[in-house]
């Protein structure tokens, strides 16, 4: 788990991070162990930072890692957001709420866009009753679940810091960057390999310079690893669009994506 945490591009913060929490958690075993006292450590988390920087995959790993060092039982991850946890009715958040915590038990519950709990866009304050059976579920699970919430920097410290029980709960903050435009680039190299493609030269350099003039117009909503997502779909379809009007396609053609294949920056979001 710990090699497929390296191999992820970037986040070396987050990489340390993790490390630390980590020696920190099989000290606790060892400690355990000699039936020495241990102070109480919470497994839940604030992941911070744009979208596409890599919070799920690195809250996946971090679920698998709990089960391998014996804080979890079964390792998964569950993903949701405000939809999956607010109703639109008194008395059904708390009933969703609890459907949400029986999937995560034994593994990570992912809340995404967390800060939107307490954001009241419906006229009924039904976030409050989500965030406080959250709370109530996790002080009855906290032997065997672990929560993560992420989403934007700002609104998220917000959030933490409008509800005591949050705030005591969730005090490990993990970080996430922007990625370097060298970063997306890796990001995309990674989707060819994995997807059997190859890049021209002339296709590199184009590529090169969408990644720098995307960095360069970037605001906080920049979507990062989803753009080179986008990108790379985009440039499959080119390169078929391409190809197909040829009269003998080959392998190596199958496998290239020359500039012709890859978008404008412009027709990037």
């Amino acid at each position: 788990v710990l090699e497929e945490l390296h191999q992820l591009v970037g986040l070396e913060k987050v990489k340390n991070d993790v490390k630390e929490l980590i020696n920190l958690l099989e000290i606790q075993k060892k400690r355990q162990a000699e039936g020495l006292k241990n102070i109480d450590i919470t497994l839940h988390t604030v992941f911070l930072g744009p979208p596409g920087t890599g919070k799920t995959s690195v809250a996946r790993l971090l679920a698998r890692i709990y089960k391998h060092l014996g804080f979890l039982s079964k390792g998964q991850l569950y993903e949701t957001d405000r939809e999956g946890m607010i109703a639109g009715f008194v008395g059904q958040t708390a009933t969703k709420v609890d459907k949400v915590i029986q999937e995560s038990l034994g593994g990570v519950l992912f809340i995404d866009e967390a800060y939107a709990l307490t954001q009241n866009t419906m006229g009924n304050d039904y976030g409050s009753e989500a965030v406080n059976t959250l709370l109530k579920r996790m002080e009855d699970h906290r032997d065997d679940l672990s929560v993560v919430v992420a989403g934007y920097t700002e609104p998220m410290k917000i959030f933490v810091e409008s509800n005591p029980g949050l705030r005591s709960r969730f005090n490990r903050f993990f970080y996430f960057d922007h990625f370097t435009a060298e970063q997306l680039y890796q990001i995309f190299e990674g989707f060819c390999k994995n997807a059997d493609f190859i890049i021209d030269e002339d296709a590199k350099e184009k590529l090169a310079d969408t990644f720098d003039l995307l960095v360069d117009k970037k605001d906080d909503s920049f979507g990062n690893a989803r753009v080179v997502r986008y990108l790379f779909e985009k440039c499959v379809q080119n390169q078929a669009n391409r190809i197909i009007k040829l009269a003998k396609i080959s392998k190596k053609t199958l496998k290239t994506f020359t500039e012709e294949d890859i978008p404008e920056p412009n027709e990037t979001p």
